[in-house]
C-alpha cells in the first residue's frame, strides 16, 4: 500500500507564516495530557521538548493540564498562585465543590504553567461518571481497568475546568483544548457533548488496536483493509478503550498524527482520516551547543571499552521486543559475529540493550565485572602514584630518571595479576539493561544523552514504530543510526534526503521485505559500518549532525501552529474562515547527496577528501569547508522550491468586524522575496550540496 505524500512532508516552508498576522490575546491554549509532568512514554518527551517554542508564541495564554502525582510534583513543579484572574476563579470554584486542582510553574525550557487535577480525591463520583458516559456515548467500563478508570476521572475532571472556566470568563474568549492520546480523549468528548464553546484537537501518537495487533505477529500493513476492527478489539479484551480513542477522533474538530505511517493506519483502523501529520521535534540546540558534538563524543567515552576498534552498538526504547525490533538485532548480531570472524576482522562490537523491565537483583556477573574493573582501576592509580613520586625524586636531584628502575618488579606483577583478572575468552557481551540510564545507577553510571555520545552507532529495527524519538536524538547528537521504512522517523528522513545512509541514517526495509532478508540487510549495514575507518566514521558523524535543524522545534512546530488555526476556524465560523484549495503538484525540497562520496567501505571509490589505510588521521578534514561548499550549492535551487511550494496549501483569513477582512494567506511574490531575505527553511541553515524537487508516488 503506498503512502501518499501528506501536508507535513511536502515541503518545510509550506505553510503561511501566522506569526506576525495573528492575534492570540483574546485566545487561550490548553494543551491536555497525560505526560504532563508525568513521564510515561515519547508523549513526554513531545511535550518537554515544544514546550518552549509554545510559550513563546502564546505567552501567558498557553496552559498544560495533565494528572496531579506527588512525587513528580515535588521535583518537576513549583507551586505558585495563578495569575489569570480566570484561572484562579475556576480553581477556587472547583476546590470549594470537593476536587483538588493545583496550579504552578513546570520547571523545565519555557518554565509553561500547569494545572494539575488529583484524580484520587475524586474518584468517589466515578460510577456516577461512567454511568454519565455510558448514557450519553454507549461506552462502557469495566471495573477491573484501572487505566481506563483512571481516563474516565481525568476527562471529566478537564471537562469541568474547561466548562467553568469559560463560565468564569468575563469575554468569551476563543479556547483551543489539544487532546493528546486516548487517555485525555474522554475530556474531548465530554466537550463536544455539552456543547463547550471550546476549539477541539486529537493527535493520536499511536493507535492502541495497531500496537496491540503488532504485538501479536500479524502480517499488519498488509492487512491494514481487512482487520475487522470491533472483533480485534474485542478479542484483546480493549474494546472500551478503542471506543475511547475512536469516539474522541469523530468528535473533535482537527485529528493530526505524528506520521504518514500512523495517518494510513488511523484512517483504517480509526475510520477517520487525518487532516495532516505534526511531526515530532526536538530542541536542537541543548544537543549541538557550541558545536562540539565531536568533543562530547570523544569524552563520553566512559565504559572502558574504548580501545582498539572496539564498536559499541545499542537499542533502546520500551520493552516491545518484536516491535521494536529486538528480535531481529539479536539475529543480525548473531550474522555479523560470523561475517567477522569469517573475515577475520579484528573489530569487536558490543550491544547494548537499554530497555526498562520488571528485575529481581543485580546480575552476580556483572557485579563481578564491576569488582574487577574497580581492581583494575585502582592498580593503574596505585602504579602512577609510584612511578610520580620517583619521577619527582630524580628530577629534584637534577637528573634525569632511569626508565629501567622505574617500576620494580612487583610493580609488573600486580599489573600482569590485573591484566589476568580482566581477560575473558567468551565471546564479546550483549548486554541487557533493564532499566532507564540514570547518572546515580551503581552499574552504568551516566545519562542517556552522555551514553549515547559514547557510542558509535544506534540500532532501532522497529516493526512499530509511529515516530521514532531515539533515532532522531541519535541525529542531533550526530550519532548514526539505523531506522525502518515503518517508522515515522524513517519515513520523513526518507521522504527528504536522497540519500539518508550518506547521512548515517540506514534506513531498513521492513515493509516490502520478509524477515529474514530484513534481517540480511541489517547484517550487511552493521557489516558496512565495521568496516569504516576512524576518519570515516568523522565524516559520517558530522554530516549526521548537519541533519538536526530538520527536526528542530522551530520548524516542525509550525504543523502544530497550523492545526490550532484550522481547529479555530472549525469552532468559530464567524470569526475564523478556511478555504482549502487544491493539492498542488510541487514537490519539496530533498538533502541531495553530499558534495563527497558516502563513507561507506563497499564502494570502488574513497571518500572525499581521501581516507587514509591507517587509524592515524596523517590529513585534516576540513568540515567548515565542506559544509560551505554545501551551503553554496543548496541555496538557487532551495529558493526556487520556495517559491514553487507557495502555489500550494489553503487559503486562510481571520474575519474581524472592528478591523473588517484582514487576508493572512501570503502573496506569493512578497512572501518569496521575504524569505529570500530571511532564513526561514532548514535548507539554508543546513549544509548538504543542492536541492532536488523529487517526483514521488
Amino acid at each position: 500500500m503506498p503512502l501518499a505524500r501528506s501536508l507535513s512532508v511536502t515541503s518545510l516552508t509550506g505553510l503561511e507564516d501566522w506569526d506576525d498576522d495573528f492575534d492570540q490575546e483574546d485566545a487561550i491554549l490548553f494543551e491536555i495530557a497525560w505526560e504532563v509532568a508525568n513521564k510515561v512514554g515519547g508523549i513526554y518527551t513531545v511535550i518537554q521538548t515544544k514546550a518552549r517554542l509554545t510559550v513563546e508564541e502564546w505567552g501567558e495564554n498557553y496552559f498544560l493540564i495533565g494528572p496531579y502525582f506527588e512525587h513528580n510534583v515535588r521535583t518537576q513543579v513549583e507551586l505558585i498562585e495563578p495569575p489569570n484572574p480566570a484561572v484562579r476563579r475556576t480553581i477556587e470554584s472547583m476546590n470549594s465543590k470537593g476536587c483538588k486542582v493545583y496550579f504552578g510553574r513546570w520547571l523545565i525550557e519555557g518554565g509553561p504553567y500547569v494545572i494539575l487535577l488529583d484524580i484520587g480525591a475524586t474518584a468517589w463520583s466515578l460510577d456516577q461518571w461512567k454511568t454519565e458516559l455510558w448514557d450519553s456515548c454507549s461506552i462502557g467500563i469495566p471495573w477491573y481497568d484501572r487505566e481506563a478508570n483512571d481516563a474516565v476521572l481525568f476527562g471529566f475532571l478537564t471537562a469541568w475546568f474547561l466548562g467553568e472556566f469559560v463560565a468564569q470568563c468575563e469575554e468569551n474568549p476563543y479556547i483551543v483544548a489539544h487532546f493528546h492520546e486516548w487517555l485525555a480523549g474522554v475530556g474531548l468528548i465530554l466537550c463536544r457533548i455539552r456543547k463547550l464553546p471550546v476549539a477541539t484537537i486529537f493527535t493520536t501518537h499511536a493507535t492502541l488496536l495497531g500496537r496491540y495487533l503488532c504485538a501479536g505477529n500479524v502480517d499488519f500493513y498488509n492487512n491494514l483493509q481487512h482487520f475487522n476492527v470491533d472483533r480485534e478489539a474485542g478479542d484483546r479484551q480493549i474494546y472500551h478503550r478503542y471506543c475511547m480513542e475512536r469516539a474522541a477522533v469523530h468528535c473533535t474538530h482537527v485529528f493530526t498524527t505524528v506520521s504518514q505511517i500512523t495517518a494510513v493506519e488511523a484512517e483504517h483502523l480509526l475510520k477517520r482520516k487525518p487532516d495532516f501529520v505534526t511531526p515530532n521535534g526536538l530542541n536542537v540546540k541543548k544537543f549541538s551547543a557550541m558545536h562540539e558534538f565531536q568533543n562530547l563524543h570523544a569524552q563520553s567515552k566512559a565504559f572502558g571499552l574504548q580501545f582498539g576498534s572496539v564498536h559499541i552498538l545499542f537499542i533502546a526504547g520500551r520493552y516491545e521486543f518484536s516491535n521494536k525490533g529486538a528480535d531481529i538485532f539479536l539475529e543480525a548480531l548473531s550474522r555479523l559475529n560470523y561475517l567477522l570472524r569469517v573475515n577475520q576482522s579484528e573489530t569487536t562490537v558490543v550491544a547494548f540493550f537499554i530497555m526498562p523491565a520488571r528485575t529481581n537483583n543485580f546480575n552476580v556477573e556483572t557485579l563481578k565485572g564491576q569488582a574487577v574493573r574497580k581492581q583494575l582501576w585502582d592498580t593503574a592509580n596505585a602504579v602512577k602514584e609510584k612511578f610520580g613520586k620517583k619521577l619527582y625524586e630524580s628530577l629534584l636531584v637534577g637528573q634525569l630518571p632511569d626508565l629501567n628502575k622505574m617500576m620494580d618488579k612487583e610493580d609488573f606483577t600486580m599489573m600482569k595479576r590485573a591484566i589476568f583478572g580482566t581477560q575473558r575468552h567468551s565471546l564479546p557481551p550483549v548486554i541487557f539493561h533493564p532499566e532507564f540510564l540514570s547518572s546515580t545507577s551503581p552499574l552504568l553510571p551516566m545519562d542517556y544523552e552522555e551514553f549515547v555520545r559514547g557510542c558509535h552507532l544506534g540500532v532501532f529495527p522497529s516493526y512499530y514504530e509511529p515516530w521514532g524519538y531515539t533515532p532522531a536524538e541519535c541525529t542531533v547528537m550526530g550519532i548514526p543510526s539505523v531506522s525502518t521504512n515503518l517508522s515515522g522517523f524513517g519515513c520523513f528522513m526518507e521522504e527528504h534526503i536522497a540519500d539518508p545512509s550518506a547521512y548515517g541514517i540506514y534506513i531498513l526495509d521492513r515493509r516490502f521485505r520478509g524477515v529474514d532478508e530484513s534481517c540480511n540487510q541489517l547484517t550487511s549495514f552493521l557489516y558496512s559500518f565495521c568496516q569504516q575507518t576512524r576518519r570515516q566514521r568523522i565524516i559520517q558523524r558530522n554530516r549526521t549532525e548537519r541533519l538536526s535543524d530538520l527536526l528542530d522545534w522551530k520548524y516542525l512546530g509550525r504543523y502544530y501552529m497550523y492545526a490550532r488555526h484550522m481547529a479555530l476556524a472549525k469552532a468559530f465560523p464567524d470569526k475564523f474562515t478556511y478555504e482549502p484549495h487544491e493539492p498542488s503538484t510541487v514537490q519539496g525540497f530533498k538533502y541531495p547527496r553530499p558534495a563527497s562520496v558516502p563513507p561507506s567501505p563497499s564502494l570502488s571509490r574513497h571518500s572525499s577528501p581521501h581516507h587514509s589505510e591507517t587509524e592515524e588521521d596523517d590529513e585534516r578534514y576540513d568540515e567548515d569547508l565542506e559544509a560551505e561548499k554545501d551551503r553554496q550549492n543548496i541555496k538557487p535551487v532551495a529558493m526556487i522550491t520556495m517559491n514553487m511550494s507557495l502555489n500550494s496549501g489553503s487559503d486562510w483569513r481571520r474575519c474581524n468586524s472592528k478591523k473588517g477582512s484582514v487576508d493572512l494567506g501570503s502573496n506569493a511574490t512578497s512572501t518569496a522575496s521575504s524569505m529570500t531575505s530571511s532564513a526561514s527553511s532548514p535548507t539554508e541553515l543546513c549544509s548538504p550540496s543542492s536541492s532536488i524537487i523529487d517526483e514521488r508516488n
